[in-house]
């Protein structure tokens, strides 16, 4: 059961990326923001790669390759991808192309991994799908006629399916390496990659962006919650479980992201969320909880 807390609080910080990585997307570059968010997670992991230095390392020289495609994919591409997305595109939208990675997920462990689909597994599935689209709808049929779509959406496409691969490939996750090994390894050579690209497309490493308070605070949270507490709760939920139920979760968002606008925002919570959080958690029960069939 604790495993479900991790994933609810790991879906519940990630909400917060989408809010404060959509709010400071003027002040802050895509490249620039990601770049900042894994350095300074790093100096904080910092102490501990090296405490671990040695096992650490014994492994990366037998699973360098894994390692890499974790680094790349989880920590140097996925939210660099997602802040690019975030530029352009609605909140509206990305919700709405968000919800697809349980089913991306579902997909992907059905062709790597040679896993089924209960029939439980797929009427929760289309709970939650439903009570996503329910929310992104506002209750009105009619709202999908105004939806417009952007390039940011294809960027945001781009990050679910990149989520979803690195998700199902947890499962190869070296079992030599701890949830916080592993953490500290992906993000030390994500960041080392990262700072290749940074780099290469003309940055600076200089910090005035952060002398704007908004800029400041929602950084820190990017840095704390979506980063270092959510991918380690991730790593080690997915480890526990299995990619599909976990990503059940993420249609957790949307309910997450109407509470935090609700506090943020001064946006109101309206009947049509109830209904949605309410199929949405209809779906995550079917699929996760009651016994498959």
């Amino acid at each position: 059961m604790k495993y479900y807390v991790f994933l609810t609080l790991t879906v519940f910080f990630w909400s917060g990326n989408f809010v404060f990585g959509r709010l400071i997307s003027t002040e802050v570059e895509p490249v620039q923001l990601a770049f900042f968010r894994w350095f300074f997670v790093s100096l904080i992991l910092l102490p501990y790669f090296i405490y671990r230095f040695n096992h650490i390392m014994k492994v990366l020289k037998k699973e360098y390759l894994l390692i890499l495609i974790f680094s790349i994919i989880g920590i140097s591409a996925f939210n660099t991808v997602l802040y690019y997305g975030l530029q352009t595109t609605t909140a509206t939208n990305a919700l709405l192309i968000n919800s697809s990675i349980p089913i991306i997920i579902i997909v992907l462990s059905s062709i790597m991994l040679n896993t089924k689909i209960t029939k439980l597994q797929s009427l929760g599935i289309t709970f939650s799908t439903l009570g996503v689209i329910f929310l992104i709808l506002k209750g009105k049929l009619e709202n999908i006629i105004t939806l417009e779509f952007t390039s940011g959406d294809l960027w945001v496409i781009l990050a679910c399916i990149l989520w979803a691969f690195y998700t199902v490939l947890l499962k190869f996750k070296p079992k030599e390496l701890n949830a916080f090994d592993f953490l500290s390894l992906t993000v030390i050579v994500g960041m080392i990659i990262l700072s290749f690209v940074f780099i290469l497309l003309g940055y600076s490493f200089e910090f005035s962006f952060l002398e704007k308070e908004e800029v400041l605070y929602s950084l820190i949270y990017i840095v704390v919650f979506p980063s270092l507490i959510s991918f380690y709760l991730w790593n080690m939920s997915i480890i526990e479980l299995s990619a599909n139920k976990a990503g059940q979760f993420t249609h957790l968002m949307p309910i997450f992201g109407a509470i935090l606008a609700y506090f943020f925002l001064e946006e109101r919570l309206e009947i049509y969320h109830l209904i949605g959080i309410l199929l949405i958690g209809i779906g995550i029960y079917l699929s996760i909880f009651l016994k498959k069939v």
